[in-house]
């Protein structure tokens, strides 16, 4: 059974048809089907990397670097499978370069998704309050406690409502290792939180002001 989700707020509007469509033109070199694409997939982009970075300016400057290298080696596409994960796989792999080097230290401020009662979207949107604090601390101590395979699972199925078919296409892995990774994130999540009973108090009590 897939898990449950709370909202519903994908942002995967642009059909497979659509996509190889658009990727036709821009392979005829229309500049326009190249603008209507990034348009489409540009706010997803950059929300998974803005959570991976936690810097919006690194964020934007990953998601352009991957868009302009997508674009340029559009012939290397394979139709068979979604624009969207050849995308974000180019991004997460610009990422993963420059973080090797600038070695930045782990910190989920900004990190927000949405589910099981536990996990909640718009953390980064939080005020300064003493209860958003906590669900900040919370939600950091959280999303420590899991691998980098359980954490991008969390941020693509819970923040970007990606289906766990889409998940497993850009992880490259089985369906079934998506539902893994979500439920053993959870399970970690959720000790984690229980290890610090304030934290997590509070933390409920930010979600329910």
């Amino acid at each position: 059974m897939q898990p449950k989700r709370r909202r519903a707020v994908c942002l995967f509007t642009m059909t497979a048809a659509v996509e190889r469509a658009l990727i036709r033109r821009i392979l005829q070199g229309e500049r326009q089907a190249a603008e209507e694409l990034i348009r489409a997939h540009q706010p997803s982009l950059y929300a998974y990397l803005l959570r991976l970075t936690q810097r919006p300016e690194r964020a934007e400057d990953v998601a352009q670097e991957a868009f302009v290298r997508a674009l340029t080696h559009i012939e290397r596409y394979d139709p068979r499978f979604r624009f969207s994960t050849w995308l974000f796989t180019i991004a997460k792999r610009l990422y993963v370069n420059q973080a090797q080097r600038l070695c930045p230290s782990f910190d989920s401020d900004v990190v927000s998704s949405a589910g099981s009662g536990w996990l909640s979207s718009g953390a980064g949107d939080m005020g300064e309050s003493e209860q958003n604090s906590d669900a900040r601390e919370a939600l950091k101590l959280a999303m420590e406690s899991v691998s980098e395979d359980q954490r991008d699972a969390v941020v693509l199925f819970y923040q970007l409502e990606w289906t766990v078919e889409q998940i497993a296409e850009y992880m490259d892995c089985a369906p079934g290792t998506v539902k893994s990774h979500l439920h053993r994130a959870r399970q970690r999540m959720r000790a984690a939180l229980e290890k610090n009973p304030r934290v997590a108090r509070r933390f409920v009590e930010a979600l329910a002001s």
